[in-house]
């Protein structure tokens, strides 16, 4: 699936460029520490501080002062955690102003705005049990963008073929599709949009599902 890492790593690039300026502008460079023995307690249990692929996350220490990655925090007190980068804002819990939130929304149907990213169409699958993270929106060259991932039980053979005919019936004439029941990578385009899908099992706090990265830029 490494192919899919050098597209997404293209688009992505694509999505921040409208803020890089206003990011270059506003970001102070610091000298801080990662303060790996520090231990994270939760209501009485212990708590490992991991990204959404399962990466272990250390607490940073700067001026005295220890700093916790958020939305690992977030997901350690069951409180969504959300980037948007359009507004340049991180938004705790749900916001009915921002459009984006963690939540779900049943396959191929219409989800209310705060339950999915607000840059993808209506009709977008998406698992019922789906769960966002990670998510960044905006636009490249004024089209509509949304970079995220999300976390479902549903078997990737039949996600994966969801897709693949979702994409189909959109006019897909580019396509670059692997599907199996361990994990599928989509890399299609049409006149109107371009996606790159990769999923497999998650791994650490996520063993138990299955995680989808999304890259879409359409309408």
């Amino acid at each position: 699936m490494r192919k899919k890492v050098t597209a997404a790593a293209i688009l992505l690039g694509a999505v921040m460029t409208a803020s890089a300026g206003y990011a270059a502008g506003n970001l102070q460079e610091i000298r801080a520490s990662l303060n790996h023995k520090l231990a994270i307690i939760v209501n009485g249990q212990a708590y490992s501080l991991k990204d959404g692929n399962g990466k272990p996350l250390a607490p940073i220490t700067y001026n005295g002062i220890t700093y916790l990655p958020i939305r690992s925090v977030g997901e350690a007190v069951n409180t969504s955690v959300t980037y948007d980068a359009q507004n340049s804002r991180v938004i705790i819990g749900s916001s009915s102003s921002s459009g984006t939130t963690s939540g779900a929304s049943p396959a191929g149907t219409a989800a209310a705005a705060v339950q999915r990213p607000k840059s993808l169409p209506a009709d977008f699958p998406l698992p019922s049990d789906a769960k966002v993270f990670d998510l960044i929106e905006g636009a490249v060259t004024g089209t509509p963008s949304a970079t995220f991932s999300y976390s479902t039980k549903q078997d990737l053979e039949t996600l994966g073929n969801t897709y693949k005919e979702y994409f189909a019936q959109k006019g897909a004439v580019s396509k670059s599709e692997e599907i199996s029941a361990a994990a599928f990578t989509i890399i299609d385009a049409g006149s109107t949009f371009s996606v790159t899908l990769d999923a497999a099992p998650g791994t650490g706090s996520s063993q138990s599902y299955n995680i989808v990265d999304v890259i879409w830029s359409g309408k």
